[in-house]
């Protein structure tokens, strides 16, 4: 693949357009909330996940809520990056552990549209580069990127990891695959493309002690948490994934997510079981067009594992467009059909979404939000 220059000029336009939508999604919010009495700070980093990493960043592990049914919701579910970047910055500021996590994705979600640039440039060309970032910014759950949540530490992680897989850089792959396991679950996709990747550098002939160690690198940091889990709990290798029963979320192909739209479908809520049906086929969708795109197999197995895991995961339904925020390969077909486009008419699409993101995220916030 060609070398390309990845400074900051080159890059520019993708994060401008970036910081632009982030922005407009951020002042639709604040005057929405206005209109409703809410405050779109609370909103942003004092809600739902944003509560559980501001305690571990405050109190360490442990902390448990015993619901009624007798199911354990442990903060030994959330993964310790973010609320580890949380106390850093909150030491280093004076800033509470919320709002240190609003710094930490603010950065975070630049740093993750530059990788998705570097991704889509190094494959596609500049426009298509921008064009991608723009999309990943306009999603209806943008606002995410603007929360104190994980996603997008975990995009920023994933996408340099990809990237650096792409370009044969093994040891800075593995470095971010590593923080990438210790930034969410889906973590184990970024280790699958990382090692993917390197079996075909070995088979093109490529011997080198920096791609053993890379490839060696890219488990540790899901590993380490892991086992650190099971001996808290003194469940070994279990241990997480009872941590993870105590909340609902299991992997069952599916077959939950199925039950949910099929009763929906069979109920006065047709509509909304009719929306989530074309949602999955058009996530489908893009996926076979990744395919027939021809992206490298380190992108396809790392979209393809983040997809599988949001779609076929059993516990809460409402968080899969949430979870399908990092699988940033799938708009790679769409930006390269948007680059082919006179520039005038792919900005007025890209608006409108951008608009209607902004529009959607401060409905969303103040209403059901993301759990």
């Amino acid at each position: 693949m060609p070398v390309k220059d990845l400074g900051f000029r080159r890059a520019a336009p993708a994060l401008a357009v970036f910081a632009a939508v982030r922005l407009l999604g951020l002042a639709v919010l604040a005057g929405w909330s206005a209109a409703a009495g809410s405050s779109p700070h609370t909103l942003l980093s004092a809600r739902w996940d944003s509560l559980w990493y501001a305690r571990i960043a405050a109190e360490g592990y442990g902390y448990e809520v015993l619901l009624p049914n007798g199911d354990v919701h442990s903060n030994l579910a959330f993964f310790p990056l973010l609320p580890w970047l949380e106390r850093l910055v909150s030491a280093a500021t004076g800033l509470s552990y919320g709002s240190a996590g609003l710094v930490v994705s603010t950065v975070a979600g630049l740093a993750a549209a530059w990788g998705i640039f570097a991704v889509a440039d190094l494959l596609h060309g500049r426009r298509a580069g921008v064009l991608a970032v723009a999309l990943w910014a306009a999603l209806p759950v943008g606002i995410v990127q603007s929360m104190a949540y994980s996603e997008s530490l975990f995009t920023a992680l994933a996408a340099w990891a990809l990237y650096g897989a792409l370009r044969g850089r093994w040891l800075t792959a593995g470095l971010l695959a590593a923080g990438a396991g210790l930034t969410r679950p889906v973590g184990a996709a970024v280790v699958a493309a990382v090692w993917v990747a390197a079996v075909l550098a070995r088979r093109r002939g490529e011997r080198s002690w920096r791609l053993t160690a890379g490839a060696a690198l890219a488990p540790l940091g899901a590993a380490a948490y892991v086992l650190w889990v099971g001996a808290h709990t003194g469940r070994g290798l279990f241990g997480y994934l009872d941590v993870q029963g105590g909340w609902g979320n299991g992997f069952d192909g599916g077959w939950a997510f199925a039950r949910f739209i099929g009763a929906k479908l069979a109920s006065s809520s047709f509509a909304a079981g009719l929306g989530l049906v074309a949602g999955v086929v058009l996530v489908l969708w893009l996926y076979g067009r990744c395919v027939r795109q021809r992206q490298p197999a380190p992108l396809l197995v790392y979209c393809g594992i983040v997809v599988a895991l949001a779609l076929c995961a059993s516990g809460y339904f409402g968080s899969k467009p949430r979870l399908l925020l990092p699988a940033f390969p799938l708009l790679l077909p769409v930006a390269v059909a948007l680059a082919r486009w006179r520039t005038r008419r792919a900005a007025l699409v890209l608006g409108a979404a951008a608009l209607a993101s902004a529009v959607y995220g401060a409905l969303w916030l103040n209403g059901s939000g993301p759990p």
